[in-house]
Formats: structure tokens, sequence, C-alpha cells
């Protein structure tokens, strides 16, 4: 048996757990040989790959990142470097001539749309998901997701003090795209009075409300947790910067200014916004996301021993599980009012910026 591996999308924390475990497993069981291609698709594309031996794969487990390397433009039915063409035929080609038996995709939402895209091509596809968004469709998680929450969390933890001492309102911007997953559960962690997300339209002047309710009842200070997707009834996105070639274009940030700014002008104190960025999606992975990754990898490893494709591996009520990629592909998790977290936020009166929800 000789299966490829790559790593698609962003980076993310428990990358090289998930490489370890697939490979590690491949080679155990069946003595599989594993192919690991650099930089996602681009590598698939390119013909640029490695061998992924026993040795290869060890003392990884703890690593941020992808020792593999990873691209979010890679995309062969929309090739960049050919000014968008169609290579996906290339591709499948390249597939067939290193007499591949299955490819382990390891991505989010986008990677796993390609990955269903070269499955109905003939490729014979595994899914992987990876995202710290915890937004893909199928899965009650996605590993990274847990190290995003935790550098959060200690984030606004550390807001806190300054918060408190100042008299401050505090907001602390989150990653997440167009899912509100970490600042919802950071904002929950941290104890944050407001949480606000893409999900749920918020009024400025609710929020505005409860930072004057928390200071007249002598709590001079308010904590807002705000997705980067998160945006005022009636307004726009927060957009940072446009990415010409990239699968998503737009690029987030901002939010927190944005919502500063309406602030200021509604409530005397000061109001000061810390946005997060990119350290929730760098360094090494939780226990969690570890153990996490390591089911991931060892169930995509026996999907692929079994002869099985065209699925993402996925976590559900506990227990590792399948789901078709065609369910996968193209859809996004999001917020829901009905939320289990919604619900326990709310009843210990957390504010989603929202008159009623």
């Amino acid at each position: 048996m000789r299966v490829g591996l790559l790593t698609g999308g962003g980076d993310c924390p428990g990358l090289n757990a998930v490489i370890r475990a697939v490979s590690k497993s491949l080679l155990l069981r069946c003595g599989a040989e594993v192919i690991g291609f650099e930089d996602g698709f681009l590598g698939l594309i390119e013909g640029r790959y490695r061998q992924l031996d026993y040795r290869a794969v060890s003392g990884i487990l703890t690593r941020g990142g992808t020792i593999l390397g990873t691209s979010n433009k890679a995309n062969p039915f929309r090739y960049f470097a050919r000014d968008g063409a169609d290579v996906s035929d290339e591709v499948l080609h390249r597939y067939r001539d290193m007499e591949l038996d299955a490819i382990v995709v390891i991505g989010g939402d986008g990677t796993m749309t390609i990955a269903n895209g070269m499955q109905k091509k003939g490729m014979a596809i595994v899914g992987v998901p990876k995202t710290i968004d915890n937004d893909i469709v199928g899965t009650d998680r996605t590993f990274g997701f847990d190290t995003a929450v935790t550098v959060a969390t200690e984030a606004i933890d550390r807001l806190h003090s300054t918060a408190q001492s100042h008299h401050r309102v505090m907001i602390l911007e989150t990653m997440g795209r167009y899912a509100g997953w970490i600042a919802l559960h950071a904002g929950m962690a941290s104890g944050s009075d407001v949480i606000l997300l893409p999900e749920f339209p918020y009024d400025i002047d609710v929020v505005a409300e409860v930072c004057r309710k928390r200071g007249q009842g002598g709590q001079r200070f308010t904590i807002v947790a705000i997705a980067e997707g998160a945006k005022p009834e009636g307004g726009e996105l927060a957009v940072k910067k446009v990415v010409v070639g990239s699968p998503d274009p737009i690029r987030l940030g901002g939010a927190g200014n944005v919502l500063a700014h309406a602030l200021e002008q509604r409530l005397e104190g000061e109001v000061r916004t810390t946005i997060l960025g990119h350290v929730q999606r760098g360094g090494t992975p939780t226990p969690f996301d570890r153990v996490l990754s390591t089911h991931f990898g060892s169930q995509a490893a026996c999907v692929v021993e079994e002869g099985r494709s065209g699925v993402m591996v996925a976590l559900h009520d506990g227990r590792m599980t399948e789901i078709p990629l065609t369910d996968v592909a193209g859809k996004v998790r999001n917020v829901k009012p009905n939320d289990p977290h919604v619900r326990a936020a709310l009843s210990v009166g957390t504010s989603f910026g929202v008159r009623e929800l």
C-alpha cells in the first residue's frame, strides 16, 4: 500500500500530531509507504513530496505548525500560477502515476471542498477536520480549536486586571472568520460580560447599556469578547484586506476597533481593544488537541487500510466516526441561538449584544 498525505489551508496546532498518527499507524498496521506532499495541494500540483518513515515523524507530537508546510491558496481547480487554470486532470494523472492507493487530506472547509472535488474525479481521499475555528460540519470538534480557546482565554484573563485597575471597557478580538465558536468558548471560560458573534449582529446601544449598568452597580469595568466576523445590526464586516488569488480572499480584522469607536461615543470611560491575531494559531497544541489529533489520525489510517474513501473522520457524541465528504464540502457550522453554550451563558447574565435571542 502506498498512501499520500498533505496539510492544506492555514496552519493549526495539532497538524504534526495527525501526521505522526496517520504515518505511524499505517507503517505499523500494514507496512504501508507514506508519502508527504509539501505545502498542501501545491505539492500535489507541482510534484513536491518526501518519504514519511517512522523516524521522520518521531518527536513531532508537541510541535506546532506542520513539518510538510501548507498553502491556503493552492487549488487544483484554480491554479493561481496559471491564471486560475483547472489543473485537476494533471493532478489526477500524477496520483495514478505514483500508484497511490489513497491520500489523507488534513484541512478545513475549503480543503474538504477541494478534496471532495478530487474524490469525484477518481482519487481515493480520506479527510481529517482541521481548523481553530471549529466550523466544519459533521464533527463536534476540530483539532486546534482547544488550543486557540486556551490562548484566547488566558489573554482575556490577563486583561481583567488592567480593566479593574483603570475602570475600563476592555475588548478582546478573536479569530474564527464567520463562526463565533472561539469567542463563545473563550468568553464563557473567562467570564466575559459581553460576547459578540458573527451569527448574532449586535445592537451597540445594548452593549453600551451593559457597560453603564455595570458601572452603576459598582463594577467599574466591562470585558467584551468579540469575534472578528461580528458586526453591528445593519453594519458591514470589518475587512482588514483582500488577498487576490486566494480561495477566500477576504481577511477579516478590526471588529474590536469598530466596536470601541462606537462605545467611546456613548460612554464616559476609556475603551481599549486587543486584537489577538495569529497567536491563536501558533505554538504547541494543548493535551486535548494532541489526544484528539492522535484519534483522528489513527481513525483515518484505519479507513485507508480498509480500502474506504470519500469520507472525513469526525468526532460525534464522544466517539470516532466518519461522514461523507459530500456532506461537508461548501458548508460551515455556525453557532445557533439554541446551542447549549449560548443558553448556559445567558443563564449567568452574559450579554450577546441583542435585546432578545
